[in-house]
């Protein structure tokens, strides 16, 4: 089953949603961090949720809105908000859920944005999945989701509505953070035992090839699943990624 919840914190409200077994105990929690223009009610979260919770009775997974995500009522998305936000997620769940043992799933810009936080603030997961991470944010945003003409009036100090099936406000301060905050030029070596990396081989918005490069710079784990686009559309490609991901968080079955 599932419930809405929010969390509250110096003036900040961050909408979630948690899966998870009723009445058992959740001992374990996996936080999912959705992509660019992503949501709580993300159906591939869904989708591993229902995978994870069918053999894990006591876990649960949490999924929220970034800043200016879903429902989120700041306009404009702003990148030390979203490390803001991860934090009071997990001391939400450690402290008001009781779950001390975390672990993280998440996929491109929400890869991108858990890679930031480690760096920054240390490594709070047990084990972290990463699908696709958007290593080069900066690039896959201006260059990949952004269109030229979208491009051109950020850079002359306008404000842009920019995304997928969803828009999100972007302006020429974000974009000048996320292109100062480069994580391919931070090391990850002390984590690299911890992180797992998964990467279509057809992947249109962020290149298959920064993804392994990354992996390779940093000896992580990677793997590459031959055909899957971004979004890993293809119920295969997405059974696999999950099933991949829970062996890696829980190798004991």
């Amino acid at each position: 089953m599932n419930r809405y919840f929010e969390i509250n914190a110096n003036g900040i409200n961050i909408r979630c949603k948690m899966y998870f077994i009723d009445n058992c105990k959740a001992r374990k929690a996996v936080i999912y961090g959705t992509g660019f223009a992503g949501h709580k009610d993300n159906n591939a979260a869904g989708r591993f949720s229902e995978k994870l919770l069918s053999k894990h009775k006591d876990a649960a997974v949490i999924v929220f809105n970034w800043p200016s995500h879903g429902d989120d009522v700041r306009k404009k998305i702003v990148l030390e908000d979203c490390s803001t936000y991860l934090r009071l997620v997990i001391e939400e769940v450690r402290t008001k859920l009781g779950i001390q043992d975390l672990y993280a799933y998440a996929t491109s810009f929400g890869g991108y944005l858990v890679l930031k936080y480690i760096s920054e603030n240390g490594n709070p997961f047990r084990k972290i999945s990463l699908r696709c991470p958007a290593v080069d944010m900066y690039d896959v945003l201006t260059e990949a989701i952004m269109k030229k003409d979208e491009f051109d009036r950020i850079r002359k100090g306008k404000d842009v509505q920019v995304g997928f099936d969803r828009k999100i406000l972007v302006t020429r301060s974000f974009l000048e953070d996320l292109k100062t905050n480069d994580i391919r030029q931070r090391d990850y070596l002390e984590y690299a035992d911890d992180l797992l990396i998964l990467h279509g081989t057809k992947d249109e918005v962020v290149p298959f090839e920064a993804g392994r490069q990354f992996a390779e710079n940093n000896v992580i784990e990677f793997i590459p699943v031959a055909d899957a686009d971004h979004r890993f559309q293809n119920p295969a490609h997405m059974s696999l990624a999950n099933k991949y991901t829970m062996e890696f968080f829980f190798p004991e079955g």
